[in-house]
């Protein structure tokens, strides 16, 4: 059955094209043809110490990606074809598997290692390898074994547990294992060993619950785990800090008795360590506030403990925090992957000073007054991000002060020699009017009498270096963002927007930025400038922006384009185009002295749009489709004249399963064009809806796409009326059935509880929108599904979870119920306590909106019962 295959993976690795192809495709064949044969092929090739390792190393690749795929819909394929396979077969593969954890070439154990844990995410969850574990452990516990074999097998509990959920071992499992794995960081292992069991502990953290709540056996890992993070070597000191984060917040309430120890542990690490093992250390401590800053957020319940450990150890923490300021790299401005010790400090102070607040602010001052005018540039870098750092926790009535008088020094700094300085002094502006900076509540520590030289200093350093101007940018965005609101009276920044706007298109426009961060940047404060200015003043300016971004978006079709990364570049620039087209758009089209402009310049700007979706063979510009959405809110019934020409682009958005955001966008801009065009939207509706309900129905679509379509329907109904009678046997079914798998959501797992209230919520609003469309003529198409209805909302307000957005979406459909169906529903009212329990509680809420949809609702039902007598 197995077949001779060395020569085939060697050739496959030849820098012969040809040769290159043929064995790939000899390879291709033989898969396709006798699956079990090739996989046993490999697994022999793999366990064989006689075959080169050129051979072998591929042989385990090619069996790992038999087993395993990102892709979801192609992972289930792999995993329902492994067992296919009869179990004697699988069991010869996995024997040959687990002999080759024991070869005497560290890299084949490795890769056997990696091949067991992708069968064992298949198989133990199906309780089908019951032995795996015993097996490995034997390894372990018997005398005299190579520690080569130990190292292999410890590489493969770690990833066994990092493939599975701890719910699919039994408790004395979980016990073998961890006592396993803690033996094998024992000092008296080799190395190797220690490291590869200091990665295993890592993995297998999660399934120690019961472990650390026993104090004994809690007591004996964290001995062992302190002891390994003194090692002699980095590596294993570095994995052994590794497992101090994850506990950190994994076991934060029982850290107390350690406490002192990982302190000293911490702190000689960050001081004298390597970068990585110094890293690792404060990541723990960053860990720690973590987790205490979310004890703050839920601080009303005493159900879990809050040991203050950074209150505690702050004196010690925060000097230790501010020496790693001063070990900055000599080009971290210029590098966006780079991640380095000042940085980690930086990042870990900021944490600090959210869980602390004020008291942070006498420790830090200190250090920054010494160091801000020393003449290496390094003092004046770290005083400067030390300042920036703690501008988040500490009450405003503490800051403040400070940050008026620290105002005028900054902007000076931004002439530092240094770049470095300039870049995180821009960074620090900018972190000021985000946090310290919000005329619209009353507070900001910026004056009309300061703003002017504000301006001029942000103004003159966007022409900086490009790491510079980028940080500038940000400092624009939130200057501008926080006089939001000022809509009534006179905005300040009004008379600085020519020169600001001016500055943004330049900086957008430079060449000497290697990649498009800075672009990017400048377009996206753009954005905010003109989302945030005060229409009755700057309209004129913001009509005149309009012709200068959609002549800028018109060259873009015009790039030459002669490669894929050509291809990429424009497709960026479009983006972000159309991402200012699309601001600009709802600014103007937002009042009615302004909304001329638009419906003059429409024809054009949708002409550019379809030129933009014709750059692309097959896939639809997001960016483009959510301008066109503006547009279609924009315009109104005058968008009907460009569905002809638009429809074929809707429709390949909404069939783009591959990119789902695209697809969410398109269903999205269904629901604008609807609204934009009521009726005139009818002939469309039949291609649409079958769209919708094809997406529902398939499961390669990304689940969030499903309760944007539900909306959708609503949205469709309140457009077409008693038209969309003919949809109803295909919509409300689908609709029962998301209802269905409401019900059937997982309450532990936060991801899936936030998608089960955005599919309630759509639910509803789909309800909402039919009953309303059908209002008017028709209402009773939708009495028999009126008892499902009242009985989802019941499961769905009796929820302990329930979230607030979907009660009141529940409430708006109740009363759309008894507006829409009137007297044919008081018998399925009557026996509905929970609705006047619901409406009760909901009129007593804070909540303004939800009280007023509470009220109208009421009103509704009170209506029925009183037309009936």
């Amino acid at each position: 059955m197995a077949v001779e295959i060395t020569q085939f993976l060697l050739a496959a690795q030849s820098a012969d094209t040809k040769v290159r192809t043929d064995a790939e495709g000899k390879l291709r064949q033989f898969q396709e043809q006798n699956l079990p044969g090739f996989l046993l092929s490999l697994s022999l090739e793999l366990s064989n110490d006689g075959k080169p390792m050129e051979s072998r190393r591929l042989a385990g690749i090619v069996l790992k990606n038999s087993l395993d795929a990102k892709d979801a819909t192609t992972k289930e394929h792999l995993v329902q074809q492994w067992m296919s396979n009869d179990a004697s077969f699988r069991s010869q593969v996995k024997g040959l598997l687990l002999n080759t954890l024991g070869s005497s070439v560290p890299e084949a154990g490795h890769t056997a290692a990696q091949v067991i844990a992708k069968i064992a995410s298949i198989e133990i969850p199906r309780k089908e390898w019951p032995e795996l574990i015993g097996s490995l452990l034997g390894n372990m516990t018997q005398q005299d074994k190579p520690a080569s074999l130990k190292q292999a097998t410890l590489e493969a509990l770690g990833y066994v547990c990092e493939e599975i959920s701890h719910n699919d071992l039994v408790q004395d499992e979980v016990n073998s294992v961890l006592t396993a794995v803690v033996q094998g960081m024992n000092v008296t292992e080799q190395s190797s060993v220690r490291l590869a069991a200091a990665t295993a502990l890592y993995n297998a953290l999660d399934f120690a619950q019961t472990n650390f709540e026993n104090e004994m056996e809690r007591n004996y890992i964290m001995k062992v785990v302190c002891e390994t993070a003194m090692a002699k070597e980095s590596d294993v000191r570095q994995a052994a800090f590794e497992c101090l984060v994850s506990i950190a917040s994994t076991y934060y309430d029982v850290l107390e008795p350690y406490m002192q120890t990982l302190f000293e542990l911490t702190a000689n690490a960050v001081k004298g360590d390597e970068e990585g093992v110094a890293l690792q250390a404060i990541e723990f401590w960053s860990s720690i506030c973590d987790e205490e800053i979310d004890l703050q957020d839920f601080e009303s319940g005493d159900s879990y403990p809050h040991s203050r450990f950074i209150e505690k150890a702050l004196s010690l923490l925060v000097p230790m925090l501010l020496e790693t300021l001063l070990k900055q790299d000599e080009d971290q401005d210029q590098d966006d992957g780079i991640w380095n010790l000042a940085m980690a400090g930086g990042t870990c102070l900021g944490l600090v000073a959210r869980t602390v607040g004020d008291a942070i602010v006498p420790l830090v001052m200190p250090f920054v007054q010494d160091n801000i005018s020393k003449p290496d540039w390094r003092s004046r870098e770290a005083a400067t991000y030390a300042f920036g750092s703690i501008l988040e926790g500490p009450s405003v009535e503490k800051l403040s002060p400070m940050v008026i008088s620290a105002l005028d020094f900054l902007l000076n700094a931004m002439k530092d020699q240094n770049s470095h300085v300039k870049d995180t002094t821009a960074w620090t502006l900018s972190r000021i009017f985000e946090l310290l900076h919000s005329p619209a509540t009353g507070f900001s520590v910026i004056s009309p009498a300061n703003l002017q030289r504000v301006m001029v200093v942000l103004l003159e350093s966007i022409k900086d270096s490009p790491n510079v101007a980028e940080k500038v940018c940000g400092a624009i965005y939130f200057l501008a963002q926080g006089y939001e609101g000022f809509e009534t009276g006179s905005s300040v920044l009004t008379p600085y927007l020519p020169d600001i706007i001016t500055a943004l298109i330049s900086t957008a426009d430079r060449t000497d930025a290697n990649d498009t961060k800075l672009r990017s940047a400048a377009y996206e404060t753009l954005n905010e400038v003109v989302r945030c200015s005060n229409i009755a003043e700057s309209s004129q300016l913001i009509a005149q922006l309009l012709p200068v971004i959609m002549n800028k978006l018109g060259q873009t079709i015009e790039l030459q384009i002669l490669s894929s990364d050509d291809r990429e570049k424009q497709g960026d620039l479009q983006a972000l185009l159309c991402g200012v087209m699309q601001v600009i758009i709802q600014k103007l089209s937002g009042t009615d002295v302004t909304k001329h402009v638009i419906l003059q310049a429409a024809d054009q700007i949708m002409v550019l749009f379809l030129k933009v979706f014709a750059c692309r063979s097959s896939t639809v510009h997001e960016e483009a489709m959510l301008a066109i959405g503006a547009l279609a809110y924009g315009t109104g019934p005058q968008f009907e004249k460009y569905m002809p020409e638009f429809y074929k682009y809707l429709e390949m958005g909404l069939q783009n399963f591959e990119e789902y955001q695209v697809c969410s966008i398109s269903v999205g801009v269904v629901g604008d064009i609807c609204r934009a065009l009521d009726d005139k939207m009818l002939p469309y509706c039949d291609n649409i809806m079958t769209l919708l309900l094809k997406d529902l129905s398939s499961g390669d679509l990304h689940r969030s796409v499903k309760p944007p379509i539900f909306s959708c329907f609503g949205d469709v109904a309140l457009a077409i009326g008693e038209h969309f009678e003919k949809y109803v046997s295909y919509a409300v079914p689908m609709m029962q059935g998301a209802a269905e798998v409401c019900a059937q959501i997982d309450n532990t797992d936060e991801e899936m509880v936030e998608y089960g209230n955005q599919l309630k919520r759509s639910i509803f609003e789909a309800y909402s929108g039919i009953l309303q469309g059908f209002k008017s003529s028709k209402a009773e198409i939708m009495l028999p599904h009126a008892p499902h209805l009242l009985k989802f909302i019941e499961v769905v307000v009796k929820d302990a979870n329930r979230d607030e957005s979907v009660v009141r979406a529940a409430v708006a459909v109740l009363g759309d119920l008894a507006d829409a169906l009137g007297p044919n529903v008081k018998v399925l009212f009557k026996d509905m306590t929970f609705c006047s329990e619901l409406l009760g509680e909901c009129l007593q809420s804070e909540d303004e909106q939800l009280k007023e949809t509470a009220t109208w609702t009421q009103g509704m039902i009170g209506r029925v019962f009183s037309v009936c007598g």
